[in-house]
């Protein structure tokens, strides 16, 4: 039931809107005037205003401001452009005039009642997952990714430099990108350079610019992707790649917080954050005399390592869920589900590729698939010999049969799923479950009569 305040000098048609409503399940209270409404109600404790424009003492407009994000629906006798566009302006969600048509009231009082609701929920699921999935595209309940973002909550509000280790696919980026958004930074550029994709006789060009002449064919100037990154944050992806001379000039950056473009008699000041990943060791890279060691100090002031997906297994049903949604949203596909199986093959897979290889597995599953169920086969992944979690979340005991494992499963989740569910789960027909059932003498409960 939701509350709507109605706020109307004329007693009869006030009378006439609340009985409507009220026969639509709503809970009314009614104002003569804008003050009568301030005074006697917690305007905050509605769902709904509706308010007629023209009132003694104050207009009704004047409640928006009071309204705060209860959606103010405004009504008048009046009816022009002129007034709609202005009610709207003064952040009115809606207007109609007077005399209405009882069912487009009540119309567009749902559709305001469940828009409302629909934002809140939205709300509190941002909220969520603000909390839990900081990294747009990162999910994990594991203690791994859990230390990672309590990193990136702490980190974020400073101008530290961070270095991000971790293999091909884990999601350095998507920090990177998290760093920058939850910075002060985060209203200036994110420039992404990816070290090992610049030809090496390109890259202080394209890092640090140069002026007009500096070398045959400079007919202009070219501003570096440092000096573009100002104010903002410099993401040098594979750093492990950057040559040496490039290597000195970075520090300079890094030390002095100036960049000396190439044939530039002078050096130009420069305010940016840098953040660099790499999947190199970059230990071995200096014992090797690949890369600078005092550079690699000056980087490392804060380190990030993010875990391959196989050392955080007991995160892939989530993380594939979540993947699984976005990649059929994208591809304009139904919500689609995995199979048990599915999701059990995947967390034994050791996906070398780690997030990356998933997120593409999951998108060619989705495309090849023509129900709306992902299994094995659309994954392209052979069958568990374990299925790592249960409906509860809880691990099954390892080492089982593909028969023991569905014993296992059918025993455990059958008193909280319907056969169809159970089927679904499973991968297979109600027939097949039932079959199997008998064959391995696993009875339905029988549900408790009533005394």
């Amino acid at each position: 039931m939701s509350r709507i305040l109605i706020i109307e000098d004329e007693v009869v048609i006030r009378r006439a809107l609340r009985r409507l409503l009220e026969r639509h399940h709503h809970e009314i209270t009614e104002a003569g005037s804008v003050g009568e409404a301030l005074d006697h109600h917690d305007i905050a404790a509605f769902d709904l205003i509706i308010t007629d424009l023209r009132l003694p003492g104050a207009p009704g407009t004047d409640i928006i401001a009071r309204a705060g994000r209860i959606p103010v629906l405004v009504m008048t006798s009046y009816a022009s452009v002129k007034s709609a566009v202005e009610s709207i302006k003064l952040g009115a969600v809606d207007y109609i005039a007077k005399p209405f048509d009882h069912d487009d009231m009540v119309l567009l009082v749902t559709r305001i009642l469940e828009q409302g609701r629909t934002q809140r929920r939205l709300a509190g699921l941002a909220h969520d997952l603000d909390q839990r999935y900081p990294v747009t595209g990162m999910v994990g309940d594991g203690p791994a990714m859990q230390t990672v973002f309590a990193q990136i909550r702490k980190v974020a509000p400073t101008d530290s430099t961070v270095l991000i280790s971790g293999a091909s696919g884990t999601g350095k980026e998507l920090v990177a990108r998290a760093l920058h958004a939850e910075g002060k930074r985060g209203e200036g550029p994110f420039i992404a350079v990816n070290c090992a994709s610049i030809p090496e006789r390109s890259i202080e060009s394209e890092l640090f610019g140069y002026v007009k002449g500096a070398f045959p064919g400079a007919l202009s100037g070219h501003q570096g992707l440092i000096e573009a990154a100002e104010g903002g944050t410099l993401f040098l992806d594979e750093i492990g790649e950057l040559p040496l001379a490039a290597q000195s000039q970075l520090l300079r950056v890094l030390a002095d917080g100036e960049v000396r473009p190439q044939g530039a008699p002078h050096s130009r000041r420069v305010s940016v954050r840098v953040v660099a990943s790499t999947q190199r060791d970059l230990k071995r890279e200096i014992e090797a005399g690949r890369f600078r060691e005092d550079l690699y100090y000056r980087l490392r002031v804060i380190e990030i390592h993010l875990p391959t997906l196989a050392e955080r297994r007991d995160d892939i049903p989530s993380l594939a869920r979540f993947l699984l949604a976005r990649t059929a949203q994208r591809l304009n596909r139904p919500p689609m589900r995995f199979t048990e199986l599915a999701v059990g093959a995947m967390q034994e897979h050791d996906w070398p590729g780690n997030v990356r290889e998933l997120e593409n597995a999951i998108e060619r599953a989705v495309i090849l698939s023509d129900g709306e169920e992902i299994d094995l086969d659309a994954l392209a992944l052979r069958e568990p010999s374990v299925s790592a979690t249960t409906e509860d979340g809880n691990p099954t005991p390892p080492d089982l049969s593909l028969e023991d494992y569905f014993r296992h499963f059918v025993e455990r989740n059958q008193g909280q799923m319907s056969e169809t569910e159970l089927a679904d789960r499973l991968g297979i027909s109600r027939k097949a479950l039932w079959e199997r059932r008998q064959r391995l003498g696993l009875e339905r409960p029988r549900k408790s009569r009533r005394k």
